[in-house]
């Protein structure tokens, strides 16, 4: 499995959002500077957090963001459900009649398992734990500009 652009850098710029919680609002093209993203890209990324509830915009001359919520209580899979949607490696395991082998199949009970730990494991950090391990990394490698 692999996952998209699209959890990638969306996870990029709920990080930047996420490093401004509670301070002003940021610049599309702020993040898309740092982070290497287009600005395109970024605002088709907004539709769905924004659609999500997980940021808004701000009236403005630019297209600036904040977070709606505290990045405590935004589980990193979320982020990721919403913006690559169902995380099942295969297909039988969503949609039953996809196989009609499926009452058989030994090897369902391994893609279910597999998917299981990947919710697991975006699902036990926050946004709050991306921003201190990345708080941590900046600290770290000082040559490292912000």
């Amino acid at each position: 499995m692999r996952l998209t652009a699209r959890s990638r850098f969306g996870l990029r710029f709920m990080l930047e959002l996420g490093l401004n919680y509670g301070k002003d609002s940021v610049c599309l093209r702020e993040i898309s500077k740092r982070e290497g993203i287009s600005e395109k890209y970024l605002s088709q990324l907004a539709l769905f957090l924004k659609s999500a509830g997980f940021i808004s915009s701000v009236r403005g001359v630019y297209e600036d963001y904040i977070l709606t919520k505290k990045p405590s209580e935004i589980s990193l899979l979320k982020i990721v459900e919403i913006l690559e949607g169902d995380l099942s490696l295969v297909p039988c395991i969503k949609d039953f009649s996809y196989c009609q082998r499926l009452s058989i199949c030994a090897t369902r009970e391994i893609w279910l398992k597999m998917r299981d730990v990947i919710r697991d494991t975006l699902n036990s950090f926050t946004l709050e734990d991306l921003i201190l391990l990345y708080k941590e990394k900046v600290t770290k490698n000082v040559n490292y500009q912000i």
